[in-house]
């Protein structure tokens, strides 16, 4: 999702408008010299792992099978899922109901939908899996950065199981890709705390229970490798960052004058 960040600068007479996108996080900070609220920008895991990071065979046999454009369309598709269920969840788990149908934000087009049945059979799946699992001490869906490295992420949940922390990543996906153990190994050494990583997949096929835990092993030198190549494929990108007047005016006296004079020579 697109965000504009506007920052006034009545010393220089100018706004300032940086457009952002799901590859970057801001964070606020105040300018010792100006005085003025600044952002710095830095990628998310997610970029990074996609960016930086050799897919593997069975990847690229799926793009093959479906060719660009339609892989595109289902990556797509695949995110407003997601995000769809992740919100969804998001309410389940304070306490809120939902229902078949509610209306959730799809991110691509900005609108509110309802829920579609693939979408519900994946909340159910999870509410199963919490009733089976009984996880307790939930923090979920916040930030992480770690400033050292310079990324940022979304962390979808930490909890307790049977006296064990866990930092877990959902998906709605059938597969769990390199990109993903990547992803969450990112997040926990942002944490900076003694988890035990996993990621839920939620909307399962393969099994009876329609969900599927797995503990994930670390991977974090393989993701700090993967943002070195990330670094050289995106080297020169930043948000993009425009300048406008603080406001506009037309001078309508001079041009009034400029008409007079031309009425002048056209009498004489």
């Amino acid at each position: 999702m697109r965000k504009e960040i506007i920052t006034v600068d009545e010393k220089r007479g100018i706004i300032q408008v940086t457009t952002t996108s799901e590859r970057w996080y801001e964070f606020p900070y105040t300018d010792k010299i100006t005085g003025l609220v600044q952002y710095k920008f830095v990628p998310s895991v997610t970029w990074i792992c996609e960016a930086g990071y050799v897919k593997g065979l069975a990847f690229y046999k799926w793009l093959a099978n479906h060719g660009w454009d339609e892989a595109e369309s289902l990556k797509i598709a695949a995110g407003d899922k997601g995000s769809k269920v992740h919100h969804a969840i998001g309410c389940l788990l304070d306490g809120k109901e939902v229902k078949m149908g509610e209306l959730f934000l799809n991110p691509s087009t900005n609108q509110p939908e309802e829920l579609t049945v693939e979408e519900y059979e994946c909340i159910l799946s999870f509410a199963d899996w919490f009733k089976a699992t009984k996880p307790t001490n939930i923090t979920k869906e916040f930030c992480v950065v770690n400033k050292l490295e310079n990324y940022a992420g979304m962390v979808d949940m930490v909890c307790t199981i049977e006296n064990q922390r866990y930092l877990i990543d959902l998906k709605t996906s059938q597969y769990i890709w390199p990109s993903h153990e990547l992803q969450v190994s990112a997040y926990k050494h942002a944490l900076e705390e003694e988890l035990k990583t996993a990621i839920l997949q939620i909307g399962y096929r393969k099994n009876k229970r329609h969900w599927k835990l797995t503990e994930i092993e670390d991977c974090y030198d393989e993701f700090l490798a993967a943002k070195v190549i990330w670094a050289k494929e995106t080297k020169g990108q930043k948000p993009l960052q425009r300048e406008y007047p603080l406001s506009i005016k037309l001078d309508i006296k001079e041009l009034e004058n400029v008409s007079a004079g031309l009425n002048d020579s056209n009498k004489k």
